[in-house]
């Protein structure tokens, strides 16, 4: 069994005494359902109601939302069902297709006796359905496929070994031989197989990557099938070819979305909408264009200049031509698609850790950066960099005294930790932990860095 993070979340959540109801939201696929139900074991009764295999019971919301009115019509329906008060958690899946039963969620509250969460995919997307969303009544989770650390405990390492990754960021401490190439090796793996469940599981059980492309081909099948279900109120047909274009705009050199690479002739008010779909389906991650390199980050981007990625590399990959995981691999054959890969992971690792997803680049396209993060002082420019390539932009942003928000920067390569002076470097798996290391930088670096300028 595949240990996850929502499963601290859960406990912490039960622990609450005044816990309101989960909604868990999240792209299909993830273990949402799989956690619930691991989770449901430290109920002494569980129910579950699933409303894509048992549609009948989107009946049991027909005479109201009180508690007392729904477990009287799920009892019509399944006599051999218990409702123990206080010792009962409820499930209500694949709201996706029922959004409206969260309009329950309030006066599930309100009465006290029931557990309840709520799990779906393509929420994002079906809120605008619901009668009520029992705002003030409800809380979310935004549940991912694993992330690296969650990858590592699944190889079996333990907390204390994943640990010292960030000791060594910390205190910027070269990583030994044997510790770089271990790391690295399970990062490479990690970023072929991407980070959803079963095909993570299979690789595990099967000690190599045999089926795990087929699986992640079938998950790319299933979220284009949703486009056929879900995706009310747009055209399928543009939908689908944004769709399949996601790996087109990443193979580009700017890696910038722009319509006409969807269609010759295509024009944006004929696509409204379509990357907002994708994005609440949990199948890309945006990442906008900085106005300019400054604080704040929210008040300070182009809504409609943006590159897309997929928000599972390993599907990415999958993607590609049926060599393309071996290719990947054995590090051939990729050229500007090797960049796209690091920055897609990059990108999802750091989505994960709770970062908007910004980049920059001038109108002379003589200074541009992949991504920005803060930290409690100041802007932090991340270079991503699939070889050791020279640092121009990275290096200008830091030493102009018109970036003045911006006081060092960050660049994750193939490469040992060290500083220059100017720029902190990191392995590519360090990225899981950069949000951890923002948050215990020592303030001294600040000092050092001034000094250096």
């Amino acid at each position: 069994m595949l240990r996850r993070k929502v499963d601290d979340y859960l406990i912490q959540w039960k622990n609450n005494p005044d816990r309101l109801p989960l909604v868990i939201k999240g792209a299909r696929q993830i273990g949402k359902t799989f956690s619930v139900r691991n989770f449901a074991k430290s109920y002494k009764n569980y129910i579950e109601i699933n409303f894509i295999t048992d549609p009948q019971f989107k009946t049991v919301f027909k005479n109201g939302y009180s508690p007392e009115s729904i477990i009287r019509e799920i009892t019509l329906l399944r006599p051999d069902w218990n409702f123990i008060p206080n010792e009962t958690l409820i499930l209500f899946d694949e709201i996706q297709v029922f959004p409206d039963c969260t309009t329950s969620l309030k006066f599930f509250k309100i009465d006290g006796r029931y557990d309840v969460i709520c799990s779906g995919s393509l929420l994002g997307i079906n809120y605008n359905q619901i009668t009520s969303v029992s705002v003030g009544y409800k809380t979310d989770y935004e549940m991912y496929s694993l992330d690296f650390e969650e990858f590592l405990w699944a190889k079996g390492y333990k907390q204390e070994q994943i640990d010292s990754i960030l000791e060594h960021m910390i205190n910027q401490a070269p990583f030994g031989e044997l510790e770089y190439n271990v790391w690295m090796e399970n990062f490479m793996e990690y970023t072929t197989l991407g980070g959803m469940p079963k095909v993570v599981d299979m690789f595990i059980t099967n000690k190599n990557y045999s089926g795990t492309l087929q699986e992640q081909r079938q998950i790319l099948k299933s979220y284009e099938d949703d486009i056929t279900k879900y995706a009310f109120g747009l055209d399928k047909a543009k939908l689908k070819n944004v769709y399949n274009h996601i790996s087109v705009f990443l193979a580009k050199e700017n890696k910038r979305y722009q319509i006409t690479k969807v269609a010759p002739g295509a024009r944006n008010r004929e696509y409204i909408g379509t990357i907002d779909w994708l994005n609440d389906a949990g199948i890309i991650n945006i990442c906008y264009c900085l106005e300019s390199p400054e604080l704040p980050l929210k008040g300070n981007y182009k809504p409609n200049d943006y590159k897309i990625y997929w928000r599972d590399t390993g599907l990415l990959i999958a993607s590609l031509d049926e060599e393309a995981q071996i290719d990947f691999r054995q590090n051939r054959n990729f050229n500007t698609y090797k960049g796209a890969i690091y920055e897609n992971i990059i990108a999802d690792a750091f989505v994960k850790q709770g970062y908007g997803l910004y980049y920059f680049k001038n109108e002379k396209s003589t200074l541009e950066m992949d991504f920005f993060v803060r930290d409690m002082r100041g802007l932090i420019p991340v270079e991503v960099k699939a070889s050791d390539n020279a640092t121009k932009s990275l290096c200008n942003l830091i030493e102009k005294e018109k970036y003045a928000d911006i006081h060092y920067g960050i660049k994750l390569c193939k490469k040992n930790i060290g500083f220059n002076g100017k720029f902190y470097t990191f392995p590519y798996f360090c990225c899981f932990m950069l949000k951890k290391y923002l948050q215990n930088f020592d303030k001294t670096h600040y000092c050092n860095q001034e000094e250096s300028k």
